[in-house]
């Protein structure tokens, strides 16, 4: 294998194509296909065994601790750190508390979601090799690509192309590291 591929890329002229094709190198015992289309395809994230995100539990962490935080910062300023009696109510009156702290597990939430989002994506990534592939341009706006890296376990050059050539793509071509 050469040090200088990343991997084979195949061209579809359409979504249901790529979608076969993908569902075919999954079959064939491919396990790091990638796939790149100009929308959404339904079904495709299953097709090349797009692993569940763990984004929902970022999310759940990053409100609980917004939360826990919020009421911990509201209850030591008013119990222990300054203590104020304010028209008799008691020093932990947690009522008062609330809004606060639903507010801070929002914000919590919604700064997990995103950065766990940005984590999960590796961004931001500056370069990536599969921009190096010929006509790749095309990916963002009517076609679609399925490339098999040369990392997959399964990959050898010769095999794999002679695979991507039995998918009848547009076209079959290396993309360089």
């Amino acid at each position: 294998m050469s040090a200088t591929l990343y991997g084979l890329i195949a061209e579809f002229r359409t979504g249901d194509a790529l979608l076969e094709a993908a569902r075919r190198a999954r079959d064939e015992g491919y396990c790091a296909v990638e796939a790149y289309a100009p929308y959404p395809v339904e079904g495709i994230a299953e097709a090349v065994g797009f692993p569940r995100q763990r984004v929902p539990l970022f999310a759940l962490l990053g409100g609980i601790v917004g939360a826990a935080g919020g009421y911990f910062l509201q209850w030591y300023s008013a119990v222990i750190d300054y203590p104020i009696n304010v028209g008799g109510r008691p020093l932990h009156s947690w009522p008062s508390f609330i809004p606060s702290t639903f507010e801070l597990a929002i914000l919590g939430a919604a700064l997990a979601a995103v950065f766990g989002m940005l984590f999960a994506n590796g961004l931001p990534r500056l370069y990536h090799p599969i921009f190096n592939a010929p006509d790749f341009e095309q990916a963002t706006r009517h076609r679609f690509f399925l490339c098999l890296p040369i990392h997959d376990p399964h990959f050898h050059e010769t095999r794999s192309r002679d695979f991507l050539q039995s998918l009848q793509p547009m076209s079959v071509s290396e993309v360089p590291a």
